[in-house]
């Protein structure tokens, strides 16, 4: 975390910084030996995978970025829901079925938890996933009540021979969100080789399965008639997506700015791309594949393909990242916004770059250049 006190240094709440010190105090956490409640999801962490260590997330809160979207909740209320959250620690197999359970019911299971001792507070930070701020090691847990599954969870996570990445494109295309997939994921219930999977690899792969299956349209739909620019800005997440004609393509442009979070003194700019398929793993790592996705939703929606091109901007605002779900909400709010229209992807980037007030983040665009100076038949 930044601030002025701090003279910058990221610290990500150590009791040496006074601003945070302060933040912490306000939460009152007062963690007990058991705990008496709701439980909406669960977590796995990756380390030392095969023999990770994981268990329910127990708050009383939906775990649902949407919701907390809908609710009008700032990114310091938000951290405070998480740094009293308690992730609940076990080897997953003496919990397999309470976990599973947890996992399958769309709404939070109320349960009964007995810690071995009081749960430590070891908030950290994470680009990926949502920040837990309490552990506990769990020594007994109860699962009270049953839990409510969706037909279409119901029918798909029986199904033993459906492979996971189908799995996860017939629960989105029946509506179930990629939160809640992820969870299931997670849990082991898709897919014909089923295990409890970490819950940072679930957050992306999940991600990457739903686009696959989105892909397949927008490589055969009919292109887009005009370009589109459309923008939002969420926890100081500035999220410009432009939808051109042409071939699917898609690119994006990562910008932390100076004195943000990853920025230093100077500018941080990543760019990675892909044609028809994406080759390796990006760079950009999650941020990458939940941009993609909501972009892909779009254009499933509109029954469209188009030439893409995606500008993260990110400001000292985002003083704590809160995982990928910030992006992916970012592009899914930018693109429900009314576009300004341009009459092409060249024409439309002196319009971008003045809402970018310059050119100087575009110019590690690969995309741009090459539409620059493409022609189209009618330019003959």
């Amino acid at each position: 975390m930044r601030c002025a006190e701090c003279k910058g240094r990221l610290l990500c709440g150590l009791p040496a910084c006074p601003v945070m010190t302060r933040f912490f105090a306000q939460l009152r956490l007062r963690p007990a030996r058991e705990y008496a409640g709701t439980a909406p999801s669960v977590f796995l962490g990756s380390r030392g995978y095969p023999s990770v260590r994981g268990g329910p997330l127990l708050v009383d809160d939906t775990d649902l970025p949407p919701d907390w979207i809908a609710r009008g909740l700032t990114l310091e209320e938000i951290v405070g829901i998480r740094a009293g959250t308690i992730r609940g620690r076990t080897l997953p197999g003496r919990q397999q079925e309470a976990l599973r359970e947890i996992a399958l019911s769309a709404r939070p299971l109320d349960v009964q938890v007995a810690f071995d001792r009081v749960p430590r507070f070891d908030l950290a930070f994470d680009g990926t996933v949502a920040p837990v701020g309490l552990t506990g090691e769990i020594r007994r847990m109860e699962v009270l009540g049953n839990p409510v599954v969706e037909r279409p969870v119901e029918r798909v996570t029986s199904d033993t021979d459906l492979g996971a990445g189908d799995a996860c494109t017939l629960l989105h295309r029946d509506g179930v969100d990629v939160y809640r997939i992820a969870r299931l994921f997670t849990a082991g219930l898709l897919g014909r080789r089923r295990r409890m999977v970490p819950t940072r690899w679930a957050i992306t792969a999940v991600d990457d399965s739903v686009f696959r299956g989105l892909r397949r349209a927008l490589l055969t739909a009919p292109p887009m008639e005009t370009a589109c620019l459309h923008e939002a800005t969420l926890f100081g997440n500035r999220i410009l997506c432009l939808l051109a004609p042409g071939p699917w393509r898609f690119e994006m442009v990562e910008a932390w700015g100076r004195h943000s979070l990853w920025g230093g003194e100077e500018d941080l700019v990543v760019v990675d791309g892909e044609r028809e398929r994406k080759h390796g793993y990006s760079p950009l790592t999650g941020a990458y594949y939940s941009a993609r996705l909501a972009v892909a939703e779009h254009l499933n929606r509109l029954g469209r393909t188009g030439t893409v091109l995606v500008v993260r901007v990110v400001s000292s605002d985002y003083w704590a990242p809160l995982g990928t779900w910030v992006v992916r909400e970012a592009t899914r709010q930018a693109l429900r916004e009314p576009p300004v229209e341009c009459p092409s992807f060249a024409g439309a980037i002196p319009v971008l770059a003045g809402r970018l007030g310059g050119y100087r983040w575009l110019e590690a665009s690969a995309l741009v250049p090459e539409m620059r100076s493409q022609r189209r038949l009618s330019d003959y």
